[in-house]
């Protein structure tokens, strides 16, 4: 019998706001230790924190073998900054007076590792930096890994940092900077309940490769996303509303229409699906509602599409 696995935290950081309240203050929420490190990995760890601060979940993940526990975590410019300060420094002669603390994470795979070593998450820990899809990727591995038997505790999420304006591939492409990070944790539904704890819900996610050169071949978009779908368990044309995030590329706009979804504006990060993917959990299932379909498309061919079905409030 394939084991049931649900979402049963969420936690969202925004970046921090001056006189702005429930913004983060990475003082306040990490103490001592933290200020070198790059803001994305402030956020994801103030993130988690919160979340293993939920309903017993940090209690729960104790009595889970360290071996047994993993994190998948999806970015694009996490440490566009760290590159940034490292490539100036070494322009100017100054390379001696770059952080020690901040320097090793020239390696995006740090933000996942960091989460990593401060939780004992052993199982495994997979970093994605996929274009705006890495944070539904992330989770998609992550689940796959968990039925596959190689955990039994998943923290996933995503993570962003304000790219340099050096970055101009990063500033000038289509859709608002990304600041702030999102995690959510994954067991299995049966230790949820063992210990009275909150389902939010069930995700389930695909991936699928749409040409760019091929998106404007009439039915081709089609074609692609019915895999999509059918990996849900979804037929095409017959399955639940759509949300479809976009770049505005040829793409995501094949997509948008063959799914007959208006396409909302997508960050120029990971965030924005992962982020529409929590606010379907965290809203619920009202009268009449029912599971939600999430959707992003970039201009390099990669579509997204992940299934939603929230927790039935009791």
């Amino acid at each position: 019998m394939t084991q049931s696995f649900v979402v049963s935290a969420v936690e969202a950081v925004n970046a921090p706001r001056p006189g702005r309240s429930g913004w983060f203050d990475q003082r306040a929420e990490l103490g001592r230790g933290y200020r070198h490190l790059p803001p994305s990995a402030q956020y994801l760890l103030a993130a988690v924190k919160r979340a293993l601060a939920q309903h017993g979940i940090g209690d729960a993940l104790l009595a889970v073998p360290e071996e047994r526990r993993a994190v998948a975590v999806g970015t694009n410019h996490a440490v566009s900054g760290v590159h940034a300060e490292i490539d100036e420094a070494t322009v100017a002669g100054e390379a001696h007076l770059l952080s020690p603390t901040a320097v090793p994470y020239f390696s995006p795979n740090l933000i996942a590792s960091r989460i990593a070593m401060e939780h004992a998450l052993k199982g495994f820990s997979l970093a994605v930096h996929t274009p705006r899809t890495a944070g539904l990727e992330a989770l998609q591995a992550g689940l796959r890994a968990l039925r596959s038997g190689r955990a039994d505790w998943l923290l996933a999420g995503a993570t962003e940092s304000l790219p340099p304006e050096s970055d101009k591939a990063a500033v000038t492409v289509s859709g608002a900077a990304e600041d702030g990070a999102l995690a959510l944790v994954v067991e299995s539904a049966q230790a949820v309940r063992a210990r009275a704890g909150r389902a939010l819900g069930r995700v389930e996610v695909r991936s699928v490769f749409l040409p760019p050169r091929r998106a404007a071949v009439p039915g081709e978009a089609r074609a692609v996303l019915t895999v999509a779908l059918a990996g849900l368990g979804i037929p095409y044309a017959s399955g639940p509303p759509v949300r479809l995030i976009g770049d505005g590329s040829p793409v995501a706009l094949a997509a948008a229409a063959a799914l007959n979804a208006e396409a909302e504006p997508a960050g120029t990060g990971s965030l924005s699906p992962v982020r529409a993917l929590t606010e379907t959990l965290t809203g619920g299932t009202r009268a009449g509602e029912g599971p939600r379909l999430i959707v992003t498309a970039t201009a390099a061919g990669h579509v997204c599409a992940a299934l939603v079905t929230p927790s039935t409030p009791e």
